[in-house]
């Protein structure tokens, strides 16, 4: 797990990288037709935080609109600047002027230089990204609420005075190219390229909003300027601020901010109509280790009148209960499914089936093509759809359960799908019929318009022993005298306050031994369960039954011993909820059906059906994708990793073969389960919109019955020893650019306080957004990387070090020279002073952040239960944090960190030396 705060970079928009990310996952659960009529639809409202009549919102004089959206989840605030204006506006042979102008953003701009800039996001410490799409580019910001005047401050000055200097782009193009190697490297992405070619012919939507190296290459600051000044209006702008703020204080503070900035005459804007294509067939090489069969049909955008109907469509198609997730149960693919990818103006739809490598993709493409040719023959499901409405209407009450992810609600409502707000879609969605859907399915999924393609995986050679990269480089260090911040941000962010204890959640037992924490949260009328099963697969599978564990995850979709797959769907779809089971389980579920999903959840854990049937399929399949996975780059790329720093015998070097999966027996996942999953070895955490009594009461019903057997075994992986350096280098065909992994085992844990001091200079050096040493030596000042960062990796009897990054061959070696330079310096000087003052800000304040959503909240305290660790561990840290000094910090570095141990891991072509 390698921690970033902060990338700059652009949405795809596309769920299919979700979906070709399969590679190397559990299998899917599928299921068939159900024939059991629906329940009527209940009357819903529309949740508080998606209404309009929730929200304070205005337009400004100077035209930039401004919607303010209270949530109480935490002390955050987000802001997303939405500029309507994307890839599909910038100048015939120049695709990636609006994506390079994005990067310039960050750049410096009148009043707020780029070193200034850095400085204020790194003491807000929140965290701050950008994206750019076809028709629009966001820009958001989150932090604490007391911080929102500096995060308006910053985009005002943006908007209307940006820097771009040719010297500053003349940089910011290195980056940017790396940016685009980066992605060709990506089968996924060099095929949604093509696919939108197609697709999207001779309109703006043709050229992805990525953009080309040549195209980079000739661009000028004078270019860019260009673009932002015909665009780059708040007229042209829609400003959603949520959070835990008065929104009439937000409002005056918004048109402090901004009231100055002058209005534009915006250009016409070109359209986008785009013609649906001839059939059309690719065909390309991956490094996954499964192949991917794909049929794509023109879809509406996310603006379309019958958006909501599409939506629904692809609902059903994606069903667990529907012909094409049936294709699984069936034998015929490892995973299949359908993504629907709105653009504004138009869209497309993606049904996919992996299969096996060397497997027959043109049997794949055929089952593909006779489920859709029925669907659009005969129509689907009517319960499918009401369940899909169901769903739809229901997931809504989610958004409030984080402050960023509401924000992006209300973006995408107002900027992409030109609606007032996010509930007026359940109006639409309500309207869809069955007969609509059906319609639809017939003119959308006509063969005659289907760009078919096989993504075929292909080996690349196995890992080979390096000689090093690296070597003397010499550029200026990072300044390390204090940036003087503007006034402004200097009264907001200079004072570093002593630490607050934050709320601790409540925690109990329940009679079996299962650890219960509750974080009760009412800003939505919904409930979270996340719970996990602690657990370590290379100590308890038994010897000669490597791969029972995956057999025995994935068999978890397969329905309960009360429940067959599809009943057990059905009964979901009904509440509705949203369920998984395995070692890692979770359950979402509106207030009024908690007891109902828990009950759902604890009999598809407790009970599930292993079934022989469901087991031969599910071993069949585990085994095959396990033959590619072993090929893989990016599964070699990982193994390389741990041998260069792990012992030969360490147990989790163990790996499954298709032998050792295929000589599982049912008994063997039986025995395993019955073995592995203990009451005593669980926890789970509950938050939303429920009391801890209620939370307590209902989980004992459910859970309670669950007893151990025998004493609970030592799971702990041994302790291992201090690594050596060391250097492999892994081909990747697919790729054209080098991912490079600097790695070293450390010879302390998170239980020792040290780690702390560890954790504040790895702020200094690679955490620190633009200001960390790392992301100013290997990307701002020369153009090295796209992305670089340093982390920590915990876990309860060892830790690890890595440093990452991406880079062209050539650059490779400058790059880790860089890198081992930077972390010599660590060691050789304390920090000064205003790095560690920005290092602890950085952390201080991004504590509340860490409660601005529902799932991190969850995910923070099982992580904590996880390696050992005291709930309050954070609260602990903050005090470590603000009362350490530079020699702390140093001390800490040189007594744990041995750069010239570092082991050096390449995966793609070979770097030059």
């Amino acid at each position: 797990m390698i921690f970033r705060k902060m990338t700059i970079s652009r949405a795809r928009g596309v769920a299919l990288v979700a979906g070709l990310a399969l590679c190397g996952s559990a299998l899917s659960p599928v299921g068939a037709f159900a024939q059991a009529a629906p329940p009527s639809m209940p009357s819903e409202l529309v949740p508080p935080s998606l209404s309009s009549a929730q929200v304070v919102r205005a337009t400004l004089p100077n035209g930039l609109r401004v919607v303010i959206v209270p949530n109480k989840l935490a002390p955050v605030v987000t802001t997303e600047i939405n500029y309507l204006v994307g890839s599909a506006e910038v100048p015939k042979g120049f695709p990636g002027t609006a994506h390079a102008l994005e990067h310039m953003m960050f750049r410096g701009s009148k009043g707020l230089d780029k070193d200034q800039l850095a400085a204020v996001g790194t003491r807000l410490g929140g965290s701050y990204n950008a994206d750019t799409t076809e028709d629009v580019t966001q820009y958001f910001y989150t932090a604490q609420a007391r911080d929102l005047p500096v995060l308006l401050r910053i985009e005002a000055l943006r908007m209307n005075g940006l820097t771009l200097s040719e010297a500053d782009w003349s940089k910011e193009r290195g980056a940017i190219e790396q940016e685009v190697s980066r992605d060709l490297s990506s089968p996924a992405y060099r095929y949604l390229e093509q696919l939108q070619a197609i697709l999207f012919a001779g309109t703006p939507y043709e050229h992805d909003a990525l953009g080309t190296r040549p195209s980079f290459d000739k661009t000028k600051a004078a270019d860019l300027r260009a673009f932002y000044e015909k665009w780059y209006a708040p007229n042209n702008a829609i400003l959603v601020i949520v959070g835990d703020v008065n929104p009439v204080t937000a409002l005056q503070q918004v048109e402090d901010a901004f009231d100055d900035v002058p209005r534009k005459t915006l250009p016409a804007r070109h359209k986008v109509a785009p013609v649906p294509p001839p059939a059309k067939t690719l065909g390309l090489a991956t490094d996954y280790p499964v192949g991917f069969a794909t049929l794509a049909f023109p879809m509406p955008g996310s603006s379309a009148a019958d958006y909501a109907t599409a939506d629904i469509l692809s609902d059903v198609l994606a069903s667990q209960r529907g012909a094409l997730y049936d294709l699984v149960p069936q034998g015929k693919a490892l995973f299949a499914g359908f993504e629907y990818a709105p653009k504004k103006e138009a869209g497309f739809g993606l049904a996919l089936a992996a299969f096996p490598k060397g497997g027959d993709a043109a049997k794949a493409m055929a089952d593909i093509r006779g489920v859709l040719e029925a669907i659009r023959k005969n129509g689907v499901p009517a319960d499918l759809v009401e369940a899909a409405k169901r769903r739809e209407i229901a997931q809504m009450q989610f958004a409030a359960n984080s402050v960023s992810g509401l924000a992006s609600t209300w973006s995408t409502a107002l900027a992409f799908q030109g609606l007032d707000a996010p509930g007026d879609l359940v109006a639409a969605y309500q309207a869809v019929t069955p007969e609509a859907v059906n319609k639809l399915a017939a003119t959308l999924l006509n063969p005659a318009h289907a760009v078919s393609a096989v993504l075929t995986p292909e080996s690349s050679g196995n890992p080979v022993s390096g000689k090093g990269f690296g070597g003397a480089e010499s550029f200026a260090s990072s300044p390390d005298k204090p940036v003087k911040l503007p006034d402004w941000a200097e009264k907001a962010l200079l004072t570093l306050d002593r630490p607050e204890p934050t709320p601790q959640p409540y925690v109990s037992t329940l009679s079996n031994g299962i650890r219960l924490i509750v974080w009760p949260a009412h800003v939505s009328h919904t409930i979270q369960l996340s719970g996990q099963v602690r657990q370590t697969p290379s100590l308890q599978q038994p010897a000669g039954q490597d791969g029972v564990n995956d057999v025995t995850e994935a068999l978890f979709s397969y329905g309960t011993t009360q429940y067959d797959r599809l009943a057990f769907q059905k009964a979901l779809d009904d509440i509705p909820a949203w369920e998984s089971a395995g070692s890692s389980f979770s359950l979402q579920v509106l207030t009024p059906d908690f007891a109902k999903g828990v009950a759902l959840l604890a009999d598809n854990e407790l009970h599930p059906a292993f079934a022989d049937k469901d087991f031969q399929v599910v071993r069949q399949q585990t085994a095959q994708a396990q033959a590619g996975e072993l090929l893989s780059p990016d599964h070699l790329f990982s193994r390389a990793i741990k041998m260069a720093v792990l012992p030969p015998k360490d147990p989790t070097l163990r790996e499954a073969t298709p032998q050792s999966i295929m000589s599982v027996t049912r008994d063997d996942v039986q025995t395993y389960y019955k073995k592995v999953w203990r009451p005593d070895r669980t926890t789970i955490v509950v938050t939303g919109d429920v009391t801890p009594e209620k939370a307590q009461a209902v989980l004992e019903q459910a859970f309670g019955g669950w007893k151990a057997d025998g004493p609970a075994p030592d799971i702990d992986l041994p302790a291992v020893p201090l690594s050596k350096a060391s250097h492999a280098q892994v081909p990747d065909k697919s790729s054209v650019q080098d991912e490079v992994v600097l790695a070293e085992t450390l010879g302390l844990t998170a239980a020792q306080p040290d780690h702390f001091m560890l954790q504040l200079g790895n702020e200094v050096l690679g955490g620190g957004l633009f200001s960390s040493r790392l992301y100013r030596d290997l990307r701002v000042k020369t153009g090295y990387v796209y992305t670089v960062g340093s982390a920590f990796e915990w876990g309860r009897t060892r830790g690890l070090y890595t440093v990452n990054y991406g880079a062209d061959p050539d650059k490779v070696g400058k790059a880790q020279a860089a890198a081992v330079r930077d972390i010599k310096a660590m060691q050789s000087a304390p920090p000064s002073d205003d790095e560690l003052a920005l290092a602890k800000a950085s952390l201080l304040r991004s504590i509340p952040l860490a409660r601005a959503s529902l799932d991190r909240i969850a995910a923070q305290y099982l992580h904590l239960t996880d390696l050992g660790l005291p709930l309050d561990n954070a609260d602990r840290g903050a005090l470590a944090y603000y009362n350490a000094t530079g020699a702390d910090v140093q001390a800490a570095f040189r007594q744990w960190i041995r750069p010239d141990d570092l082991a050096s891991i390449v995966k793609g072509p070979a770097p030059s030396l």
